[in-house]
């Protein structure tokens, strides 16, 4: 742990499927202090200008930030940010639950997800193993009956 970092950031290509574990930049995380600089910081730094936000060359990030998983109040946040089709710029949404502080404990500060899959997958990390796992038929169907009501 580094001032409230776990000091990795999880590299996740769904085209490839593989997943790596690149070392969190320590200037970066200090001058772009937490997870909407984290987001910022990387969606300019990855995003061409020109690219389709639903195209497989946009970059979809998770980022929590250096109080995320402390006793600190509200310190459960983390922020998702991509490319918006709505907008054509970057957009973030910030979210609270388990899910921020659990990234964190799993020794990562963030997620960047980039490329796309021909089949629903999924994301699945424990601990220190990732795996990128296809969705079977019957829950895609299901998901994606649900999406229609």
């Amino acid at each position: 742990m580094w001032k409230g970092h776990s000091g990795a950031l999880l590299h996740i290509d769904l085209t490839n499927k593989t997943s790596k574990t690149v070392a969190l930049d320590h200037g970066m995380a200090r001058e772009y202090l937490g997870g909407a600089g984290f987001c910022s910081k990387i969606l300019y730094d990855k995003i061409a200008p020109g690219v389709d936000p639903l195209g497989p060359k946009n970059v979809l990030m998770f980022a929590t930030g250096p109080l995320t998983g402390t006793l600190f109040p509200q310190a459960s946040r983390y922020v998702v940010a991509a490319k918006s089709p709505l907008t054509d710029i970057g957009g973030e949404s910030h979210a609270a639950g388990h899910w921020g502080p659990e990234l964190k404990f799993a020794g990562y500060d963030g997620i960047i997800v980039k490329g796309q899959s021909k089949k629903p997958t999924y994301l699945w990390i424990d601990d220190v193993h990732v795996k990128i796992r296809t969705q079977n038929i019957y829950g895609a169907k299901l998901a994606m009956k649900l999406m229609t009501r």
